[in-house]
């Protein structure tokens, strides 16, 4: 099985997911990739995505060969790659900014091909946040979160988890930044103050080249100020990397709503999780 795109999976599917990721916490599976062979293609400027696939199959006793995405951009086409590389490996995982190579690779492939990030999305990041936060709030699916920040592959694997799971989602940004895609979960709105006042989670992503940031700053900086509306208990959930004082403030993510480094730590969980679940080896029992 391919893991693509997170509205690819069911909630039940999800859920199994995070069932596995609570057992390989725990300990289990050990050595259950052992005689396995994953290849990998990451840039060089990959920090958590690759280290956590790459420790995540040595852990479970799996060796992964690395390539850079740049070996996917060459003459030869993807379909006569991928059958080639079936020989000799039992999945793919591919961070590379084109989606659509990747779908390519996945239709002539008769092993997994495992999205690890693209310009359209970053599904193994964003169900690594959404369990992330289960584990500190068991009331996860009933809370409200929002994006703030212009659309991007941050927002619409949110936006997507949120369909998928049935999560209240808001997107909060200036004008014309609206997904093009929207679900029956999700809303945009301009109004930050407004919506922080009912929110349980705010989310954001780095800004992109091209926007006028300081605008963006004035108007949509998360800050200590503006978290001290949202819900009781409310968390704030950067993507990494993040960058003080553009869309979060140097004081918020020094205060107790930003989530932490450690948070992060579940990535590691999740991305085994999800080489189990599409080698399906997924026995939840």
């Amino acid at each position: 099985m391919n893991f693509l795109d997170i509205d690819n999976l069911t909630s039940n599917q999800i859920i199994e997911i995070f069932h596995l990721a609570d057992q390989l916490r725990m300990g289990e599976h050990k050595d259950i990739l052992k005689g396995k062979t994953f290849i990998l293609f990451f840039p060089e400027n990959s920090i958590r995505t690759r280290v956590t696939f790459e420790k995540g199959i040595k852990d479970l006793g799996g060796q992964s060969i690395l390539f850079t995405p740049e070996a996917l951009d060459r003459r030869e086409q993807l379909g006569d790659m991928i059958q080639y590389i079936e020989n000799w490996a039992d999945g793919v995982i591919v961070r590379h900014p084109n989606f659509t190579k990747i779908v390519e690779l996945s239709e002539r492939s008769a092993i997994p091909i495992i999205n690890a990030m693209t310009d359209y999305n970053h599904p193994c990041e964003i169900l690594s946040d959404l369990y992330s936060i289960g584990k500190v709030r068991e009331n996860y699916r009933e809370l409200v979160y929002t994006f703030v920040g212009p659309a991007g592959n941050i927002s619409r694997s949110w936006m997507k988890a949120a369909a998928v799971m049935d999560l209240a989602f808001n997107h909060v940004c200036i004008r014309g930044n609206e997904l093009s895609e929207p679900s029956p979960t999700y809303t945009f709105h301009t109004d930050l103050e407004q919506i922080l006042s009912r929110s349980d989670v705010v989310l954001t992503d780095s800004l992109p080249n091209g926007l006028l940031k300081q605008s963006y700053i004035d108007q949509y900086q998360i800050t200590v100020e503006r978290m001290d509306t949202a819900r009781e208990g409310a968390l704030l959930c950067p993507c990494p990397p993040f960058y003080r004082n553009e869309e979060v403030s140097e004081s918020v993510i020094a205060s107790p709503y930003f989530v932490g480094y450690k948070f992060k730590g579940n990535l590691i969980y999740i991305q085994q999780a999800i080489i189990l679940f599409c080698l399906r080896l997924n026995s939840t029992e």
